[in-house]
């Protein structure tokens, strides 16, 4: 059957959109090769060539009218193939190639592997199906990315989008997160699905210490001697003094109109705060966050969030609180008029949270008074509350509890060592039950 051939130009594609039955061909007049051919969705055009070998190859430029494929456009493209193939290619080899390279790339991608091999694997380990949901929703953005394409940039940029949201999460979870990635793409490294891990040696930037966590590592973890817990009272009471008297003068030359402290138990927060911390040993920015909402003095309780380690533990903990405790915060709830709600401490100035350093310069003013140390930190009432406890008999978990530690490792690591030698009175009890060394050990002892 003879070839149709026509000027494939518009008007006569236009017609023969209407009139070519589906399966045949009209050739192009001009150029060898180039052809469209009917089908249910409309035209194809095509270029038919001999490669190299003198196999028949047909390429498929598009459909005509999709994608702004036109008569002119077309024709072009036809022309563009035919000098691949004049010159010696095979331009339907380069497409099955660049298709081939497009399909590998995409079995590449993060989500491909996440759902796929890597998902077999971590679906074996006991916490792999959160290690699966912790990178696909937290990095949810690079799913559609080739996992060789990920750089150090893709992750500090990722890093900072965590830090400046409303409610970041804590540096320890942004690692997690991370190392759960970086695990996902050795395991592929490993098995040669990529050439290598494109973001080994690329770690997250830690951010730098709060004021309250550089205070923590600043502070030396030692107890107060009684010599010095007496001074730090002391100083206390000439910290109120001083004040008591500076108002006595400002009164007496002209300001009659500020009120008087001589007839109030605190001359302003600094001596409650200070002695709320001596006796709980709560963390500063649990003092500075503390509401009476929290505290409940009939039953000698606080119970509040713990700022620090809230991103693990969202729920209030209990504290019970000493009387002495109780003796000043009651006095202090006395002195503001009972409050039922708002912050136990606010900012004399403003009314609202203080700031983490409100508390630095009154800290150098008492400890000044006090006759102790300058590098004295007000965190160390903190450790002394820990290690007094400790060298007191009480048990670790107690501590651990008492001190909001996320973790009883950190209170053993810390105060474990101040511990009375429990273990070698049980040594001794158990040598002083063999024949013969109760007699022994009873005369030594009467000697």
């Amino acid at each position: 059957m003879a070839k149709k051939t026509e000027k494939l130009t518009t008007r006569v594609l236009e017609r023969l959109a209407r009139e070519l039955p589906e399966g045949d061909e009209v050739w192009d007049k001009d150029l060898s090769g180039y052809h469209v051919r009917a089908g249910k969705r409309g035209l194809t055009l095509r270029l038919s060539y001999y490669n190299l070998t003198g196999k028949r190859r047909v390429l498929t430029i598009g459909r005509y009218g999709a994608d702004n494929l036109t008569a002119d456009s077309g024709r072009k493209r036809a022309k563009e193939a035919r000098s691949v193939v004049t010159q010696g290619g095979d331009p339907r080899a380069v497409l099955e190639e660049a298709k081939a390279e497009a399909e590998r790339q995409q079995q590449q991608t993060l989500r491909a592997y996440l759902d796929g091999p890597y998902a077999a694997y971590q679906n074996r380990m006991k916490d792999g199906a959160a290690n699966l949901r912790r990178i696909k929703n937290d990095f949810s953005d690079w799913l559609d990315k080739p996992m060789s394409s990920l750089a150090r940039v893709d992750v500090e940029r990722w890093q900072a989008d965590q830090e400046a949201m409303d409610k970041p999460r804590a540096f320890g979870t942004l690692k997690r997160t991370y190392d759960a990635l970086c695990g996902l793409l050795a395991h592929a490294a490993e098995r040669k699905v990529i050439p290598a891990h494109p973001l080994k040696g690329v770690k997250l930037q830690k951010p730098a210490l709060s004021d309250e966590e550089l205070a923590e590592q600043g502070a030396e973890r030692r107890y107060l001697e009684p010599e010095e817990v007496e001074a730090l009272f002391a100083g206390l009471e000439a910290y109120q003094e001083e004040k008591r008297q500076q108002r006595r003068s400002s009164r007496a030359h002209g300001k009659a109109y500020l009120p008087d402290l001589d007839g109030v138990a605190y001359v302003d927060h600094v001596k409650p705060w200070i002695l709320t911390m001596f006796y709980t040993g709560f963390r500063p920015g649990d003092l500075f966050g503390l509401r009476w909402e929290h505290v409940n003095l009939t039953f000698a309780t606080a119970r509040k969030v713990i700022e620090k380690t809230a991103h693990k533990r969202p729920e209030p903990q209990t504290f019970p609180l000493s009387r002495a405790a109780v003796d000043v915060l009651k006095t202090w709830w006395k002195q503001l008029g009972e409050p039922k709600t708002g912050l136990v401490f606010s900012s004399p100035v403003t009314g609202k949270r203080m700031s983490s350093t409100a508390m630095q310069k009154p800290w150098a003013a008492v400890r000044k008074l006090a006759g102790l140390p300058d590098d004295l930190q007000l965190y160390t009432l903190r450790h002394n509350f820990a290690s007094q406890l400790v060298m007191g008999g009480v048990d670790l978990l107690t501590v651990s509890k008492l001190m909001a530690h996320a973790d009883i490792q950190t209170t053993i690591a810390h105060y474990a060592h101040l511990a009375p030698d429990h273990k070698r009175d049980a040594v001794e009890l158990f040598a002083r039950k063999a024949p013969g060394q109760g007699d022994e050990i009873a005369a030594e002892e009467a000697v």
